[in-house]
């Protein structure tokens, strides 16, 4: 183990860190550049004196568990993710679960399409990533831990049906949706079956959800295409809205971009919204 390479490492990974990188609030004006040590010990789920021992190249060698902890936490490349683990004296290894950092070129084009919604989804249907349109028109996902921007739970097991599907109101799309949704997961399930995020959340959804369990039980495979969407926001109204998925097959990820035609008054909603942001919008949650 290199502590002082490691906690070197650990430091530039922390500081090119944005808090909307990884879901949070940017909150007051900061001291230092990046995120907290607390931020990353939170988002890794270790004790913060832990984490800080390590930057400070004194703390023990971290267990794999802690490795794989922090990778998550810092957003890691694959190949920063190696790095990391020969750094701390382990072999890196297969990857277990779905990679959970964006690529900046994926960030910087949702960035740049001010006009059209778009979220990135994570192997198991976790948003890891949005542009200011997307909270405008689902939700803010920075207020939310990570667990609750999972779609496919929220979509079956939100404790309010009328909520669950983001104004999603023809039974058609909602239905559609499911199928695609819990597809997906089953395929991601056979791709990762040693992570037990997957494992942990096909159990909570067979164990909470009729609906679900059926359809997993079908074992249902769903391909992805373009779809129309009718959506009810709670401040614009009624928006009928293009829904394409484009695959990232080197993360296994997949980007959700929602736009209107032009000249209807779907695309005069969005624009409204683009203008209003997610500010005092009551955006059910």
């Amino acid at each position: 183990m290199d502590k002082r390479e490691l906690a070197e490492f650990l430091r530039s990974r922390r500081e090119r860190l944005r808090p909307s990188d990884v879901g949070l609030p940017a909150g007051p004006r900061r001291r230092t550049p990046g995120l907290r040590r607390e931020e990353v010990a939170n988002l890794a789920f270790i004790s913060t004196e832990y984490y800080t021992r390590l930057e400070q190249a004194r703390g023990p060698r971290p267990s794999r568990r802690v490795l794989a902890g922090i990778d998550r936490a810092l957003r890691l490349s694959d190949a920063e993710r190696d790095h990391l683990y020969f750094l701390a004296g382990e072999p890196p290894g297969p990857r277990t679960g779905p990679a959970g950092e964006v690529g900046p070129s994926i960030l910087n084009m949702i960035n740049r399409m001010p006009d059209s919604a778009a979220i990135v989804l994570d192997a198991k249907f976790e948003v890891i990533a949005w542009n200011p349109l997307a909270a405008a028109l689902m939700e803010d996902f920075s207020a939310l831990a990570p667990r609750d921007r999972n779609l496919i739970r929220r979509h079956f097991l939100h404790p309010d049906p009328m909520r669950r599907h983001y104004g999603m109101s023809l039974e058609h799309d909602v239905r559609q949706f499911g199928l695609f949704a819990a597809g997906h997961l089953r395929a991601a399930s056979a791709r990762y079956p040693d992570a037990p995020e997957i494992q942990e959340l096909v159990d909570e959804l067979v164990a909470g959800s009729e609906e679900f369990a059926r359809i997993w039980a079908a074992h249902h495979v769903y391909d992805a295409h373009h779809k129309l969407k009718t959506m009810h926001h709670p401040v614009v109204g009624k928006m009928t809205l293009n829904c394409d998925i484009l695959a990232v097959p080197d993360r296994d990820q997949q980007v959700v971009i929602f736009t209107a035609e032009p000249g209807t008054s779907s695309e005069q909603a969005l624009q409204l919204l683009r203008v209003l942001g997610t500010q005092r919008m009551d955006i059910p949650t």
